[in-house]
Parts: structure tokens; C-alpha cells; sequence
């Protein structure tokens, strides 16, 4: 159960680091890559889930 909930903390952190790595960007870099500012949550999410 230890190791479940560390694993689940570990996720989470690298959750938060990547939307806060992307929303450091600006518009136009975010556009550059395809990506828009209201999307970056999902998109994190999103890759966070294929990775699992």
C-alpha cells in the first residue's frame, strides 16, 4: 500500500511540474507546438494516462 500511494505522489509531481513547464511558455511558443493554454491540463493528463 506504501509503495501504491508513493507511486501515485510521484505521478502527481511530474503532473504538476509538466503544467507548470508549459505554462511558463509563452502563446507563441505554445502555438509553435500545437498547443493551446486551455488545453495544457488535459494534454498532461492525457499523456500521463498513455504512460500508465
Amino acid at each position: 500500500m506504501l509503495k501504491s500511494l508513493t507511486l501515485k505522489i510521484a505521478a502527481w509531481r511530474r503532473y504538476r511540474d509538466s503544467v507548470r513547464e508549459l505554462s511558463r511558455l509563452s502563446d507563441r511558443e505554445l502555438n509553435d507546438l500545437g498547443i493551446g493554454r486551455a488545453d495544457i491540463s488535459a494534454l498532461v493528463r492525457q499523456s500521463a494516462d498513455s504512460e500508465a
